[in-house]
């Protein structure tokens, strides 16, 4: 025990710490500016009142819900899924080429993704000037489709962890039993959903998992591209949080909005995990 004390005190510190604060912070009514900054009252379970009947807020769930089953749960995992099957199938230069490509999207920084992106989705941006090349008149994508813009430039950026995570599970799939199938008649697309997919599968809950938290807590992609607009058409959870804490001054109410997407982050946790839990066993 003694010699994990130090962690145990660090993760108290930064982890608990922050979390712990961040709930009181929730009942309490502080703002930005004036006598409720400088002297918060605490006002217990109004704040969490007065999320349950705002539409906006019921609004921000059913959108997170969109944004992450969408990009993270679907979008990430069956294009990472796909693009790992393909790579592992075709020449080599052409796999690493693929490979680069789709992991520069993920290395870069996420502002600067997030302004590649904006910059793509824009009324003359680089997707509209491409369909004009071709005689076709593009909409203002981040104002008539901001969710499908966000959930797309979510994949492009997220794609590629899936894709290394598959990569290498798939690589830990025996010859063998691909080939003993092959000679009982089994086809490439039965092998593939019978035999390796069931091998794979604890790496498979893993990403999905992980994938899920990640978008989740997806702030900086879509504030840069649409700014949770217009008006509150692609404001998730993390970005209502935002709006309400820092661009009405409703700290207190901010906070509660995040505690509810940790809260949202920990029930996701917990479904893994027990999926996770007779594979350990």
């Amino acid at each position: 025990m003694a010699p994990l004390l130090p962690a145990i005190v660090l993760l108290a510190l930064f982890l608990a710490g922050p979390i712990v604060y961040s709930l009181y912070g929730s009942l309490t009514d502080r703002a930005m500016s004036g006598y409720k900054a400088a002297a918060p009252q605490f006002v217990g379970l109004d704040n969490y009142a007065a999320l349950f009947s705002d539409p906006a807020f019921l609004r921000s769930i059913l959108l997170t819900a969109v944004f992450v089953f969408a990009s993270a749960i679907v979008g990430q995992n069956v294009l990472g899924m796909v693009l790992a099957v393909l790579m592992r199938h075709c020449a080599r230069p052409l796999s690493a080429i693929v490979g680069g490509i789709v992991v520069v999207a993920w290395a870069l920084p996420e502002i600067v993704a997030a302004f590649a992106c904006y910059a793509f989705f824009a009324s003359e941006g680089t997707l509209n000037s491409m369909l004009a090349f071709i005689g076709l008149t593009g909409p203002k994508w981040l104002l008539a489709f901001p969710m499908l813009s966000v959930i797309l430039a979510n994949v492009w950026r997220g794609t590629a962890f899936s894709m290394m995570q598959y990569n290498a599970a798939l690589s830990e799939v025996p010859p063998e039993v691909k080939e003993s199938a092959a000679i009982d008649g089994a086809s490439a697309v039965q092998s593939f959903f019978r035999i390796t997919l069931p091998i794979i599968r604890r790496s498979i809950a893993t990403n999905l998992m992980l994938t899920t938290l990640q978008t989740l807590g997806v702030f900086t992609l879509i504030w840069v591209m649409t700014g949770g607009g217009p008006g509150t058409s692609s404001s998730t959870l993390p970005v209502l949080a935002y709006q309400e804490a820092f661009k009405f001054s409703q700290v207190g109410y901010g906070t509660a909005i995040a505690t509810v997407t940790l809260l949202v982050g920990a029930l996701f946790s917990i479904v893994y995990m027990k999926l996770l839990k007779p594979e350990v066993d």
